[in-house]
């Protein structure tokens, strides 16, 4: 029985599709918050297909007064996570490795773009993306780069609807760092299982 509770836990695609959550209380998204160490940062993590190379799903990761995952049209569910219009609360390391591994699978990897900004820039795109709200099905890189583009310093981020073109848009910002995960299983039984056994 706890095998099959953990296999209902997270939905697994890694494409944008249609957001079939439901909001959290404010309550409990004010409960949920955590505050990550060290200094304030964005992570742009877009889903990339192993054979063709497209995007597949484009998030944001951002640490500012808390850490938060804007996941735009996105699939990842828990009932341990606290959701509110399409942004993840409470997203310690434990999680965003979760997260990373239920999209990470024998067709697609994970590419994260982090970039160090000021404590105004970190609180801006928190703002932002709190108050977004619910993002349509395919909108995702769009709904993304819509909000980096209204924050000094992301001036050059072009609304685009593809995920690839956007992380290609943030490659060439000053001071990201890259990295990939892969992993080689199939998506499904077994990503659900480690990303409920990893937030344990």
């Amino acid at each position: 029985m706890r095998v099959w509770m953990a296999l209902a836990c997270v939905g697994l695609l890694a494409a944008c599709a249609n957001d079939t959550g439901i909001d959290n209380t404010p309550a409990e998204v004010a409960a949920a918050a955590y505050v990550a160490p060290g200094p304030r940062s964005i992570t742009l993590m877009t889903m990339i297909n192993n054979r063709t190379g497209s995007g597949g799903h484009t998030a944001l990761l951002v640490n500012g007064s808390q850490q938060v995952i804007f996941d735009p049209a996105g699939s990842f569910r828990d009932p341990r996570v606290i959701e509110r219009g399409d942004v993840l609360y409470g997203m310690t390391p434990k999680w965003i490795q979760g997260y990373k591994s239920s999209h990470a699978r024998s067709t697609y990897h994970v590419v994260s773009q982090e970039l160090q900004v000021t404590d105004a820039q970190a609180e801006q795109i928190l703002q932002l993306v709190m108050s977004n709200g619910t993002v349509a099905g395919a909108f995702c890189a769009n709904a993304t780069s819509g909000i980096l583009s209204q924050v000094q310093g992301f001036e050059s981020i072009s609304k685009t609807f593809y995920p690839a073109k956007l992380s290609e848009q943030f490659a060439s910002l000053p001071g990201v760092t890259t990295t990939k995960y892969y992993e080689n299983d199939e998506g499904d039984v077994i990503d659900a299982v480690q990303a409920s056994l990893l937030a344990q």
